[in-house]
């Protein structure tokens, strides 16, 4: 709108007698800081903010204590005790606080009580909170109320929008939730994710709309984007993330002009020298006196923002990371500036929160522009695109979700065997999950010392996590009472000096099986033992699926827990794998394997959903094994083909070459030429005199293209089975490929290994490795939002602006949770997988993965260190190596959502291996061989997934079920389906069941009858969403409905 009337009384030069005092002598001012909005004028909202990253350049607990000041002065704990009584000491102030429950302080001592790690766990505001006295908490709780003190966004940390899965995003938002409102009965109304490099469309509907927020605020978007939106006062927005759910889903959003900063010339705080921003000087009777400058300079400012935006309100976020330390500083010169600002009259300055600007956004019943899709790739100037974070640290990555995945796994067998209060439990871990998806975690754009501290806590909360599923198994196997757990062990004791490996509990895990390392299937079968494999399903459907473990017999059999032999195969644990074995246990370990396995023993298990199998496996002599099992063969390179695959899928190599030439698969009839080659961009290390910008762990600016060729003399070798054949690859000298192709799956599994990655020429290297057909897709293709929702994106384009193509290939990456593929008329070419990950099709018919990164320069962005990743013994490091997985397909065209949807949830929940061994008895009589933790013959849907499965502290449950298609993306699965709570619960009888927000933090109807309406530009009705969505549940019938793309989540009370 036009602010004709305060435009008007603007001028620069303007004399404010009003300030001119005939006085001779210092005297008490008071401040008037009651000023509220003033209809008519330009409100400029004063918004006090610090932002505190739960580690970045410090870890946690330095960051929260104040330690390690050498390389950042930061100190969160002095942040909330100054900002107490600066509260208080004027009840107009207001400020906001963002991270609610981040662990920040990691004891000195693990203590070892009934063998499980008691890890204590505090955080910025918990930790805090716990060390104040009942008075203080009394104060804090009425600042709260009052609603001077605001907690907003209110998760355990902001998480990262692009390489943070959908699922830790839930869980981690809704741990901090819950917290707010058990603490203070608080429902946070605003989402604050300023600082995440890029914003996700699942952000906007999932974590914007779902939880309940009324408006979503943020600061990174690409600078072309930026300046256009600025042109067209289009930087607030109504963001529609979901094309399921269209406006039903829509939330108010706002992008900041520059970043999180207050406007140039207004930042305040204490012995900070880098910003000089000039005090309000109000003594007439000192040196210079500066108000009329000073509120001279704030009308500028705020006409400027205004001169961008629509209504008459701006908001100015008053503060930066790590700020108000000593909060004083800032509010004394707030209460100037609102003081002196509202006397001189031609706009309105006042304290304000996000709530209060975006109730006043939603009362000038403004018609808002629409925003689709999502805010990625986001560069922050020319050749910077932010798009290498997307690959990031891949070690730290793929153990963020694996470890997701395992508490999803380890939550429901703790609510299977019941929640054990005075044992271990996973909170631990899931307090380490939520932390490691902060945006300078996850990411990999933190230093070397805090990516330790990340990785550190995961492993600590694991290893209580892995007594709890241990445990649990073990309960329900009858192994042990319920009261009762005492972990034993039958296998070689750990290093009990090592603080973080302990008593090996009864049913032990490989968490190392990645590279080879199981200590419990590694041992002799052959004196008359046998190994137990219990096998436990996380998905809500019957799954079969190849284990595979390494054992050091060639004689040996598997058995089901009726008896029957299970088609089983022997594979080569070849040298390559061997040695990253030997390295990386001794690196992670401190101590070398003491036994050497001499194959993979691969087996077929069929699972229950939400149950689990059990297998045996024993030495042959004792059976006829060879009947069902073939031993591996090898075949060399040579002339003419290779065809390669058991089942109905073939891949074909050229013999003479070994590359990979076609993919057939005679059951879908698809026939298709497909190539498969490594290359590096190497890492631009910036140029002073032509553009200084470096490639580092946020920024991917390639300087050329180098194909990776692979040596004629290099190895290559087929090894063939009942079950899978493999195909081995020596790339060269620090890239190895296994190629699996199995007989009952219609896809293609790549395993590589790529490292350590030569540094000696000091040339920075970014691996890429490229699928090559000839499917004619027309720049188009298509990425995962954060493991959720398919985007369509299109090279060299963007539909909010008209690009200028500085990067091709940096600004045409994007970021990859779940899949990427691409289409034509005739067929679908699609590749999942296994962690965040960077990707895009550069070319038609090609699509490509960034899988490892290491680099010489820094990129300029405040982490001040290289992104060189070392792994080291004893002070000799060498570069860091990465084993992956990444899976391929093609369909015919409309056909490749099941896969990506189905094999997708499997990737992201694996089949939870757990062994023991048989000695003189029978495992399988005198043990529960078999759990159906549904009702035996009941299955979920194929198009649905239990997202969350977990007993609360107060021993209600969190039950989540999530609708995997979208809408229009199968025939037909993107439809209406229905879960049977009966049959999901067939044992227990729920007595109450409450639908609530997606944090679970308030009941749904009362969020949806909070929800804000916003007037849409170009749309005289709401837009229609295109699916409707399930009903409430009947208590007497127990049926959720789901719609496409639904998440629904329940607290049920059951009666025991």
């Amino acid at each position: 709108m036009a602010f004709r009337a305060w435009l008007l009384v603007f001028f620069l030069g303007v004399e404010l007698s009003t300030f001119v005092f005939q006085c001779s002598e210092s005297k008490y001012i008071k401040y008037n800081t009651t000023s509220t909005i003033v209809p008519g004028k330009l409100n400029v909202h004063l918004v006090p903010h610090s932002h505190d990253d739960v580690g970045w350049l410090k870890t946690i607990d330095q960051y929260y204590l104040g330690t390690n000041n050498t390389i950042q002065g930061a100190c969160v704990q002095d942040v909330l005790d100054s900002m107490v009584p600066a509260l208080l000491a004027d009840r107009n102030r207001k400020f906001i606080f963002v991270e609610q429950a981040i662990n920040a302080f990691l004891s000195l001592m693990l203590l070892l009580i009934d063998c499980f790690f008691v890890l204590i766990l505090q955080a910025f505001f918990q930790r805090w909170w716990n060390e104040q006295s009942e008075e203080i908490q009394s104060i804090v709780k009425k600042l709260i109320s009052s609603g001077q003190l605001e907690l907003i966004n209110g998760g355990y940390c902001m998480h990262d929008e692009a390489t943070s899965h959908y699922i830790d995003m839930i869980d981690q938002t809704t741990l901090g939730h819950r917290y707010i409102k058990e603490q203070f009965n608080v429902t946070p109304r605003i989402g604050w994710q300023i600082d995440p490099f890029g914003h996700s469309a699942v952000q906007a509907y999932l974590f914007g709309a779902e939880v309940g927020f009324d408006s979503l605020f943020f600061a990174r978007i690409d600078y072309q984007d930026r300046a256009k939106r600025k042109n067209e006062k289009s930087l607030e927005v109504i963001w529609r993330g979901s094309k399921s759910f269209g406006s039903s889903a829509q939330i108010f959003a706002g992008a900041f002009p520059e970043n999180y900063e207050p406007p140039s010339d207004f930042y305040f705080e204490v012995n900070d020298d880098s910003h000089d921003s000039p005090i309000v000087q109000d003594n007439i009777n000192l040196f210079d006196y500066n108000v009329p400058q000073r509120v001279n300079e704030f009308v500028a400012a705020a006409v400027k923002q205004a001169n961008i935006t629509r209504t008459n309100h701006i908001m100015w976020t008053m503060g930066t990371d790590f700020k108000y330390q000593y909060a004083h500083t800032w509010f004394k010169q707030m209460d100037k500036f609102i003081h002196y600002v509202n006397q001189d009259g031609r706009v309105n300055a006042l304290y304000s929160t996000p709530s209060i600007y975006t109730d006043a956004k939603h009362a000038a019943r403004e018609a808002w522009p629409i925003k689709t899709d999502d805010y990625f790739p986001y560069a922050d100037r020319e050749h910077a695109y932010w798009t290498g974070f997307f690959t990031s640290r891949p070690a730290l990555k793929v153990y963020v979700r694996v470890m997701s995945a395992y508490y999803l796994a380890a939550r429901q067998l703790e609510f299977f065997k019941g929640r054990n209060k005075s044992g271990p439990n996973t909170d631990s871990l899931a307090d380490a999950i939520a932390i490691a998806n902060h945006h300078d975690g996850v990411t990999g754009t933190e230093k070397q010392h805090v990516a330790y501290d990340y990785a550190l806590r995961l492993a600590i909360g694991y290893k209580e996590a892995e007594n709890v599923v241990a445990e649990s198994l073990a309960v329900i196997a009858n192994l042990i009472s319920k009261t009762g757990w005492s972990p034993q062990t039958k296998f070689h004791q750990a290093n009990k000096k090592n603080s973080l490996f302990y008593t090996i509990p009864f049913l032990f895990q490989c968490p190392l099986l990645n590279i080879s390392y199981c200590p419990p299937s590694e041992v002799d079968l052959s004196n008359g033992k046998n190994l137990v494999i219990v096998v436990y399903n996380p998905l809500g459907w019957t799954r079969k699926d190849v284990i595979r473990i390494p054992v050091i017999n060639e004689n040996v059999a598997v058995w089901d827990s009726s008896g029957k032999e299970v088609e089983s195969q022997l594979l080569p644990l070849l040298d390559v794998s061997v040695g990253v074995r030997k390295y990386h246990v001794k690196a992670y370990l401190g101590k070398s394997p003491k036994t050497m396995p001499s194959y993979w023993l691969a087996f077929s298990a069929t699972v229950p959903p939400l149950g689990f199998s059990t297998y045996i496996v024993s030495s042959s002599k004792s059976a006829d094994a060879t009947s069902v099992r073939q031993d591996y063969k090898s075949e060399s390179r040579k002339d003419g083909t290779i065809q390669v695959g058991p089942g109905k899928l073939k891949l074909i190599y050229s013999g003479n070459q070994g590359n990979l030439a076609q993919y057939i698969n005679s059951k879908s009839l698809v026939k298709e030429s497909v190539q498969q080659s490594y290359l590096y961009y190497r890492g631009d290390e910036g140029n002073q005199t032509v553009n200084p910008q470096a490639s580092g762990a946020y920024v991917f600016r390639p300087n050329g293209t180098y194909p990776i060729k692979s040596d004629n003399k290099a190895s290559f070798s087929v090894f063939r089975g009942p079950l899978l054949d493999e195909v081995h690859q020596r790339i060269n000298s620090w890239i190895y490929q296994i190629t699996r192709v199995y007989k009952e799956k219609e896809h293609v599994e790549v395993e590589f290994l790529v490292g350590p990655i030569p540094f000696g020429d000091k040339i920075g290297k970014e691996v890429v490795t490229q699928i090559t057909t000839t499917l004619k897709n027309n720049k188009t293709f298509y990425t995962d939002s954060s493991g959720r929702d398919f985007i369509e994106r299109i090279r060299d384009y963007r539909k909010d602006w008209d690009l200028e193509v500085n990067e091709p290939i940096a600004g045409n990456y994007y970021p990859i949770n779940l899949g990427i593929y691409l289409k034509d008329n005739r067929n679908e070419l699609s590749v999942l997988v296994d962690r965040s990950v960077g990707g895009s099709s550069i070319r038609d018919g090609q699509l490509e993965l960034m899988l490892h990164r290491r680099l010489i320069r820094d990129d300029s962005r405040g982490v001040g260190e290289a992104l060189n990743e070392t792994v080291c013994i004893s002070k000799k490091c060498r570069g860091l190596t990465i084993v992956g997985k990444y899976y391929l397909r093609i369909d015919p065209l409309g056909e490749g959502a099941r896969w990506r949807r189905s094999f997708g949830q499997e990737i992201y929940s694996p089949l939870l291996v757990a062994f023991t061994e048989q000695d003189g008895h029978d495992w399988t009589k005198l043990h529960l061989p078999t759990f159906h933790g549904m009702a035996p013959s009941y299955n979920l849907p194929e198009n649905v997934a239990i997202i969350t499965l977990q007993e609360l502290e107060d021993g209600k449950v969190l039950f989540r079920l999530a609708h995997l298609y979208e809408v229009g993306e199968d025939k037909d699965l993107s439809v209406m389906t229905c879960v049977e709570l009966k049959k999901v619960f067939p044992n227990k009888k729920i007595k109450k069941i409450t639908e609530t927000s997606l944090s679970a933090n308030q009941e749904r109807t009362e969020m949806e009858r909070k929800r804000l309406v916003w007037k849409v530009e170009g749309s005289a009705e709401e837009e229609e969403p295109k699916v409707v969505r399930g009903g409430p549940v009947d208590p007497a019938k127990l049926v959720v409905n789901l719609s496409p793309m639904e998440i629904r989540t329940f607290v049920i009370d059951f009666s025991y």
